[in-house]
């Protein structure tokens, strides 16, 4: 083959062929397992397109397998995939596309080769490798895409404005893959994708957020980012990240560019973490800073509260890029509304109370938040930095510290709800909750100790302040 290929595929491929053969129909393996391969990058999925009826090829090669395995086909669209372990091996007929103004969903008909390799986004992904007896395992390259994977740039079959106008999403996978292999964007590729930027429209949210996230989850992802900003893109998708772009100076006063900043913290954090909800907590850490900006005269610009501002914001943008609403979105609010939290601590003579404060608020995602705020030391000075992560170092001390002494972090309440109601006879109210709320502070002010004993007497006490007592029985 013109690809490197391990055993076991070579086995499936000559399968594949096989079953081809005995159907009649020519088939090719093409796409990204064909780029991957090239690129030495690891891949799972293979793409197979037959001049023929890919749901029939998939059935065939599934009966050459022991045991067999199920054919899970979809006869709207043409498609058949079967698993194999772990390897996903997808069948689809040739076929060639038109598209309405209107919509990215194209009428498609029966086609050949050609027309299949001329309908593919980009060159790279238009490879493909014959399974057919006359030239088996030749590498077949109609647009010269080889010769863009060694100059590492993304290009279109066809002319870029009829590609991205056909299916707008191309031009968010035109950036990912510049993202996620490093690569450059061809002049008039990213020209076209200015021109038509405003066809991202038509696109679901759905689809536009998946590339957003592929984006975010490559090696470096302010390269996606800083090429959605400079395209357009990012204006109409992401609108809020727009407004954090520009440095302002006014009287002497200046303020560094908030947009290049938070590339850089999301660079830095992906450097530790593949964690895409922690990607996401850097993305929008700051993202309240445009909402809440001030010069403040004799002091210069402030963000005052843009943590708080931040966190209220982390919702309505969830919900309107259509990213989840639960746990994940609940992590990242909550990471923009501490991030401020852990620099506050770096001063002399914080007190244990503080500690233990930022251990019962930050809880389980105290490591979490850490790293956040290590990967928000972005300045030029390296001095500066090396200063900022001495600090972070101490800080990381004294909360193992205090955790190790008072146990805060994950920590449940010594006196529950139902014990206070219980002992006082209470149904759910004010003063059950106001009684809760003094002994944790307690607790976190180094008041009493973090135990049944001590938290039973300080309630004890507290309730005959409020005039409460305990029930006989």
């Amino acid at each position: 083959m013109d690809i490197h290929c391990s055993e076991k595929e070579l086995f499936v491929f000559k399968k594949i062929a096989n079953a081809a053969a005995e159907l009649g129909v020519p088939c090719y393996l093409i796409g990204g397992f064909v780029r991957d391969k090239i690129l030495g990058r690891k891949t799972k999925d293979a793409d197979i397109v037959c001049v023929g009826d890919g749901i029939a090829l998939a059935h065939k090669v599934a009966e050459r397998f022991q045991p067999k395995p199920t054919v899970a086909y979809f006869k709207t669209f043409g498609t058949a995939q079967i698993k194999l372990d772990d390897w996903e091996i997808e069948f689809v007929g040739a076929r060639r596309e038109s598209y309405r103004y209107d919509s990215r969903n194209p009428e498609v008909e029966p086609g050949t080769l050609k027309d299949d390799q001329d309908r593919r986004d980009f060159t790279i992904n238009a490879l493909a490798i014959s399974l057919n007896d006359a030239d088996y395992g030749t590498l077949v390259d109609p647009f010269n895409g080889i010769a863009d994977l060694e100059s590492k740039l993304i290009r279109t079959p066809l002319d870029p404005s009829q590609t991205f106008s056909d299916d707008p999403l191309r031009m968010m996978r035109a950036v990912r893959f510049a993202s996620q292999l490093g690569f450059t964007i061809d002049p008039p590729v990213f020209e076209s994708i200015r021109d038509n930027k405003e066809r991202i429209r038509i696109v679901s949210q759905e689809r536009i957020t998946d590339e957003l996230n592929k984006i975010l989850l490559s090696p470096k992802p302010s390269i996606g980012l800083d090429l959605l900003y400079k395209c357009g893109l990012m204006h109409i998708i992401f609108p809020q990240m727009v407004e954090l772009a520009g440095a302002e100076y006014v009287d002497g006063y200046g303020h560094k560019d908030n947009f290049y900043h938070t590339l850089q913290v999301v660079d830095n954090i992906s450097r530790h973490t593949n964690d895409l909800w922690l990607r996401w907590a850097a993305v929008l850490h700051d993202i309240a800073k445009p909402a809440t900006k001030k010069l403040e005269p004799g002091h210069g610009w402030t963000f005052h509260g843009h943590e708080v501002v931040g966190g209220r914001m982390v919702p309505k943008i969830f919900a309107k890029l259509k990213l989840p609403q639960n746990e994940k979105m609940r992590l990242v609010k909550k990471l923009v509304e501490l991030h401020l939290r852990p620099i506050s601590l770096t001063k002399e003579n914080i007190t244990d109370s503080a500690i233990r404060r930022l251990l019962f608020d930050a809880s389980e995602d105290i490591d979490s938040l850490m790293m956040l705020c290590e990967a928000d030391i972005t300045s030029k000075n390296k001095q500066k930095v090396k200063r900022f992560l001495e600090n972070f170092e101490m800080v990381r001390e004294r909360l193992k510290e205090v955790e190790e002494k008072d146990k805060i972090r994950n920590w449940q309440p010594p006196i529950t709800g139902e014990m206070i109601m219980a002992t006082f006879g209470l149904p759910p109210s004010r003063p059950v909750g106001d009684l809760k709320n003094a002994i944790r502070e307690a607790i976190l002010d180094g008041e009493i100790q973090n135990n049944y004993e001590e938290a039973h007497r300080f309630m004890m006490d507290k309730a005959a302040e409020m005039g409460l007592s305990p029930v006989k029985g």
